[in-house]
């Protein structure tokens, strides 16, 4: 694996959004196939076609309860002059000897039995007597309460074309048919299909394992009480929750506190069960920014390779940024800004990518649109910086939510989309059709 540490950068260059991003993607590679069972491979992606070995259902079968008969038996039939057939018994789900149905005749059949040899539709039970004698029923009774219901005769009000409420062989999926295709992500229904079909394991990639920590010895853990100076730590919950999101398998660490030798260690024990490491925090030019004084070093004497680089974005908000890769693995490592909404921003602009990417997905951005900007006045932004402002996006227009600060929280909370602004433009007007990335 490659490492932006690995090449020489100036000091002072600015980069641009797209280069980051390139960045981090020319380095995160899809995380290696494995074969996993079934449950265990919900939400990863498939890495080959799988194809039906068995047709779907395997044979024709009932959709109803009722009876299995033959049509010119019932032809006519009404309840003025119903049509009285032999019952010659039950065939029930998971049946394995079956009845024959003879002329004159009909066998009482549960709801995805095999429809019994001789027999060429069903007759829905509400369509007769239950073989009672008393008009017609609203159901079957139990088995166990009336066995004699499997024998004598029954009545049939009704006439049924030919495999009426007959699930035919084949009528889902064909053997030889293709289930699903490489790339597919496994929900529910892939799931499903793939039990359904007799698939008991599936090779796939999985689900990365991301670590997310934040750093600062201001932070607080929810539920605590806080001190003069203090504020809860939003960060790590946040982008846990965002990595899950995204597909990942996210483990959050508590708040470190700003101490470069604690934090190296602490994210040291992580790499063990990280694919991904982030972090939140440290990473500007203050004099107790820990994350930089402990990575910038990290891997360039044990680790030929590793290192992470701190740059300067031209983007607002989320400026201060970091990247490498760092342990005996060259895990890849994001370091983000620290203040909320800028940890936020680049998680969906760098880290979601680069999830979706081990993933092995070929689509890992967020979809994006272009909407009419409603507001009321015009957005401001720097010159030179792409800003990213959060927004309520709906049928076609977008309207800005809360100002332009980094730390507020409760804005992004009401936001479903970022209003992207570019660098050449320092102002948008009401009305300016603009770039939209969906966040949800």
């Amino acid at each position: 694996m490659s490492s932006a540490a690995s090449r020489p950068t100036e000091q002072d260059h600015l980069w641009s959004v797209d280069e980051h991003l390139e960045d981090i993607l020319a380095t995160v590679r899809p995380l290696e196939p494995i074969e996993l069972q079934l449950l265990d491979a919900q939400g990863c992606v498939l890495v080959e076609d799988v194809t039906v070995p068995v047709s779907l259902p395997p044979f024709d079968n009932s959709s109803m309860d009722g009876y299995a008969v033959r049509v010119a038996d019932v032809a006519g039939a009404s309840e003025e002059f119903p049509a009285v057939l032999d019952v010659v018994g039950d065939v029930a789900a998971g049946e394995a000897e079956l009845l024959q149905v003879g002329p004159g005749q009909a066998a009482r059949i549960m709801t995805g039995a095999p429809l019994p040899p001789g027999a060429e539709t069903v007759v829905p039970v509400e369509w007769t007597d239950g073989g009672l004698g008393e008009g017609p029923v609203t159901g079957m009774r139990a088995r166990s309460l009336a066995p004699e219901g499997a024998e004598g005769h029954v009545h049939v009000y009704r006439p049924a074309e030919a495999r009426a409420h007959v699930r035919a062989e084949g009528s889902d999926v064909r053997a030889g048919d293709r289930a699903l295709d490489a790339g597919t992500v496994l929900g529910p229904p892939q799931i499903a299909l793939l039990a359904a079909i007799g698939r008991g394991t599936v090779r796939v990639r999985p689900r990365p394992r991301v670590v997310v920590m934040s750093t600062g010895s201001e932070l607080v853990q929810p539920d605590e009480t806080l001190a003069t100076g203090q504020i809860y730590d939003s960060n790590s919950f946040a982008l846990t929750a965002a990595a899950r999101d995204a597909g990942a398998i996210a483990y959050r660490v508590g708040a470190v506190a700003d101490d470069a030798e604690t934090l190296r260690s602490t994210i040291e024990d992580q790499l063990v069960r990280a694919d991904l490491v982030v972090t939140t925090g440290g990473v500007s030019v203050g004099a107790y920014d820990v994350v930089k004084e402990a990575l910038s070093s990290v891997g360039d004497e044990d680790e030929p390779g590793s290192g992470v680089d701190f740059r300067k974005l031209a983007m607002q908000p989320g400026k201060p940024q970091g990247f490498g890769t760092i342990g005996p693995d060259h895990t890849p490592l994001l370091a983000l800004p620290g203040n909320p909404v800028s940890s936020y921003v680049s998680f969906e602009l760098f880290v979601r990518p680069a999830i979706r990417t081990l993933m092995g997905l070929d689509d890992v951005h967020r979809p994006r649109t272009r909407a009419t900007l409603t507001a009321d006045k015009a957005l401001t932004s720097p010159k030179g910086r792409r800003q990213f402002l959060r927004g309520a996006y709906a049928d076609g227009s977008v309207a800005p939510v809360g100002g332009a600060g980094s730390h507020l929280v409760a804005a992004l909370a009401q936001a479903n989309a970022l209003i992207v602004v570019p660098e050449d433009a320092e102002s948008v007007e009401p009305g300016t059709e603009v770039e939209v990335v969906q966040l949800g």
